[in-house]
């Protein structure tokens, strides 16, 4: 089986969940900005429904005050804006200059890009320096970003994840969104000798790379070549630049899919494809071409939604892993609802969330009268399932607003409630962050708002 994909849903139907998701959100964001300290780094996940740091990256700082700004987009309450706001200018900055990080797509878009972004739809007021406040920590912040840089054997390259210049992961794909946001803002990193390099360039070479050795299509490159399927993380020589072989941190094994690290490229590539079209023929050809890029971006992106949408159960909600071994334990575990509560594998909402959210931008980017269809209809049942009591949060003592999320489960890091046998119950900020943004992205759709985007232009 795979999502039951329901042909008739649209956007409108789900208002009234949306609206219950801002609301059961909006006690929940202003007691964690009262309980948490940031002295104590950022929140990562939630224990027993409080939340809780790990110190293994700095990735989910921006995640926490996008939430707010979210709230004031949604709910137009001025307390969150100004929350937002000031916790940006307060706590960002080290962020905007972090060279040791994959992550500057997902802390300073979600906090100084939102807030650029809400002044350029004239949502909130921002002066001429604020604004370039605003730019030019986005512009840095793009310009850190791409100075990560492992050149591979043509010559090409890859943003290297904080494991070290050998590691390319999947994630990174949507944190390319701030080189494409800076290289829009005029922007470049300069190198040795005054060499100008061109963001939107290392961006593209980037997205080849992990499209071309993190996403498998069935074309017989190894015996566990499925189309679709993603591998979390390649492994690089980088005294020569040759790959060497598939890997994964937080996934079960390198020759399966860590169902995260699938959602990222499924929303990445379909926030690059969006971009894309708005991107002048000049800036493209430098660098294959707009034919070319696009056609690499939609096969990536493409195979790895049919992935998801055929190894999900029906409702729309991932394992956290699609070769976890105790699913052999649970015959027909595609034929029914996630089972949230069971003995074997924990389900992955995040994943959900993120991805989801792709395959309504893949649906639009391919024409919801045509090949986008699918993709934006199940776009919409995976947002049904995840609005629902049984993933969103009510509960006032619980920090969280989407339960059932995974962080790191080889490293045995998720809480497993007193009783049970799997991780459950808890939340993340990633997961609260997209599943905000899923809400705030079918908001616009319903209310005929601007179209929800990072980048500059129709």
């Amino acid at each position: 089986m795979a999502i039951r994909i329901d042909p008739l849903i649209k956007p409108a139907d789900l208002k009234e969940a949306i609206d219950w998701v801002f609301q059961s959100a909006r006690p929940k964001i202003e007691a964690l900005n009262e309980y948490w300290d940031p002295a104590k780094g950022s929140p990562v996940f939630t224990v027993k429904g409080k939340y809780t740091s790990r110190g293994w990256t700095e990735w989910t700082q921006g995640f926490q005050y996008g939430c707010q700004i979210f709230l004031f987009d949604a709910l137009e309450d001025e307390k969150f804006l100004r929350l937002g706001r000031d916790n940006t200018i307060r706590f960002m900055a080290p962020h905007v200059s972090h060279t040791g990080v994959h992550d500057h797509g997902f802390n300073n878009v979600s906090t100084y890009g939102n807030l650029r972004r809400l002044a350029r739809e004239g949502r909130i007021d921002m002066s001429e320096d604020e604004m370039q406040f605003h730019e030019m920590a986005l512009k840095a912040s793009g310009a850190a970003q791409a100075s990560r840089w492992t050149v591979t054997n043509d010559g090409t390259g890859f943003i290297p994840s904080f494991n070290g210049p050998h590691s390319l992961f999947s994630d990174t794909i949507r944190s390319c969104r701030v080189l494409v946001l800076a290289h829009q803002l005029g922007h470049v990193l300069m190198g040795e000798g005054d060499r100008r390099i061109n963001l939107l360039g290392r961006a593209i070479e980037h997205a080849r790379n992990t499209a071309r050795y993190n996403v498998y299509y069935g074309e017989g490159r190894d015996h566990y070549d499925v189309r679709g399927r993603v591998v979390h993380e390649s492994i690089f020589n980088t005294r020569d630049g040759n790959y060497r072989c598939p890997s994964t941190q937080q996934g079960y094994s390198p020759f399966s899919t860590w169902t995260r690290g699938l959602s990222w490229v499924v929303c990445g590539y379909a926030e690059e494809l969006e971009a894309l079209a708005v991107l002048p023929d000049e800036d493209l050809k430098p660098f294959g071409g707009r034919k070319e890029i696009q056609a690499m971006m939609m096969k990536a992106a493409t195979a790895a939604a049919d992935f998801f949408i055929a190894n999900t159960p029906i409702d729309g909600v991932p394992y956290w892993d699609t070769g976890a071994p105790g699913l052999a334990q649970m015959p027909g575990y595609l034929d029914k609802p996630a089972q949230i509560d069971n003995p074997y594998e924990p389900v992955d909402s995040s994943a959900a969330a993120i991805t989801a959210q792709g395959l309504l931008r893949l649906g639009h980017v391919l024409g919801l009268d045509g090949a986008g269809r699918d993709y934006y209809q199940a776009g919409l049942t995976v947002a049904r399932t995840l609005f629902s009591e049984d993933y969103i949060s009510e509960d006032p003592d619980h920090h969280g607003i989407l339960l059932h999320c995974q962080y790191h489960r080889p490293n045995g890091w998720d809480h497993i409630p007193e009783g049970k046998t799997i991780p459950q119950g808890e939340s993340c900020m990633w997961g609260d962050y997209h599943a905000m943004e899923l809400a705030l992205y079918l908001r616009r759709e319903i209310q005929g708002g601007p179209y929800y985007k990072f980048f500059d232009g129709a």
